[in-house]
């Protein structure tokens, strides 16, 4: 029986401001022999960061079947697919729902080029996709000279040095969907080359390898951390007024000023284009904050019950003054102690601080290397921040927190943490 013809395509996409000018890269490599087979790269004027990847998607797809006259005959071939896009692998790969309109078409031309038994997904970080990424971004160069990216201008291949022997290259085996054989030896393999840096940014800041990433970016010395930027939510009509609301309370929505808001910091980290997923508390002010970033952005957003805000038990709805007057030995109680819960049985510092502690470890593990907004409340936030600077319990009284506003903390692999920004508001202004 003939073997099928192993391929693997590597794509990327980018946007600059997302929505920006856009571009995508695609390659497709032998795995046997790391040779560039096919490259493909072109300017597709403003769009987001996904359109843009999902467009990489599907040029390297029908790239590669075009290296394979009889592609869709059952045996013929088999591809691999290898982007840094977690939302489209994760799409194509059937484990999420596609619910933004402009990706629904998309998918559905990726997923007609090739039978779904003939192409798997893998995830990679960004630091193993520079050939696509370099692509896209001499894709982007083009297109604000006014002109078309040409193959025979094309670099991307020289600065992407592959290894020159199958012992040092990813077997492509195992039935579709086996991603396990391998997969450790691919990214190993694929990950040591020089380049560019990322889509988003311009070819000419990738120049050098300790170029910072643009907005919230690693130390390449340190390896690429989980960065959480930790967004609160915008006002409600209990905000400006300064009283409890937690997540024991009557779960306000954003007011008209937090609507406002909002629009303001989706505008403004669309500008950065740092941002890759979204993750928001379940509470209404959160999620209707997180949904104005994510129609901007173009992503979906996870829901995280570890994210919500404290419950304050008896005090919801009252100024600290009131419970100051109503429920005095309490709030002294509480105010002195991370283990005093709220009068009524609401939730502790303490308590507080287990919970978001294990959503940070969760989340860092599930995002490395990744840029995460973290959509979430006043004490989730103090809390993170606390823990990273490692302070005591007391000092979240010593932290000012505006309505939404943004904070910054990135994770590494060795289990630091480092503080990139607390309370920015310079995008309400």
């Amino acid at each position: 029986m003939t073997q099928p013809r192993q391929l693997v395509v590597e794509a990327d996409g980018g946007s600059r401001g997302n929505p920006g000018p856009a571009g995508y890269g695609a390659v497709v490599i032998d795995p046997a022999t790391g040779e560039t087979l096919a490259e493909a790269a072109e300017y597709i004027g403003v769009a987001t960061n996904n359109v843009a990847e999902y467009k990489g998607l599907i040029a390297g797809l029908k790239a590669a079947k075009a290296l394979v006259p009889d592609a869709s005959a059952d045996g013929a071939l088999r591809v691999r697919v290898r982007m840094d896009s977690k939302l489209v692998v994760e799409q194509m790969s059937g484990r999420w729902k596609i619910k933004h309109p402009d990706m629904k078409p998309l998918a559905a031309q990726a997923a007609k080029i090739l039978p779904a038994s003939v192409v798997t997904y893998e995830w990679i970080p960004r630091e193993q996709n520079k050939h696509a990424d370099r692509l896209a971004n001499e894709a982007m160069d083009a297109g604000r000279r006014g002109e078309q990216w040409q193959p025979s201008s094309s670099t991307a291949a020289l600065d992407t040095p592959r290894p020159s022997t199958t012992a040092d290259l990813p077997p492509v085996s195992g039935p579709p969907g086996d991603a396990a054989a391998g997969a450790a030896r691919a990214r190993a393999a694929l990950s040591a080359r020089p380049g560019a840096g990322t889509a988003a940014e311009p070819a000419a800041a990738a120049a050098s390898l300790s170029a910072p990433r643009q907005g919230w970016g690693a130390a390449p010395d340190l390896g690429a951390p989980a960065t959480f930027v930790l967004l609160r939510h915008g006002e409600t009509a209990l905000t400006p007024e300064k009283r409890f609301s937690g997540s024991g309370g009557s779960d306000p929505e954003l007011s008209a000023t937090g609507r406002h808001q909002a629009e303001l910091i989706a505008r403004s980290l669309a500008a950065r284009g740092t941002i890759e997923e979204i993750v928001s508390s379940p509470l209404r002010r959160c999620r209707e904050t997180a949904a104005a970033v994510a129609s901007r952005l173009g992503l979906e957003v996870r829901i995280e019950d570890g994210l919500r805000e404290t419950d304050f038990g008896a005090w919801e709805g009252l100024t600290f003054a009131e419970v100051r007057e109503r429920y005095g030995p309490d709030l002294d109680a509480w105010l002195g102690s991370a283990k005093a819960v709220p009068t009524g049985g609401g939730e502790s510092f303490a308590e507080v601080t287990r919970r978001v502690a294990a959503t940070r470890d969760r989340l860092a593990a599930r995002y490395a290397g990744r840029t995460v907004l973290l959509v979430t409340h006043v004490t989730p936030i103090k809390t993170l921040v606390r823990l990273a600077l490692g302070a005591p319990p007391e000092a979240m009284f010593r932290m000012e927190l505006s309505a939404a506003s943004v904070s910054a903390v990135a994770y590494y692999a060795d289990g630091n943490a480092s503080l990139r920004l607390l309370n920015d508001t310079s995008h309400l202004r």
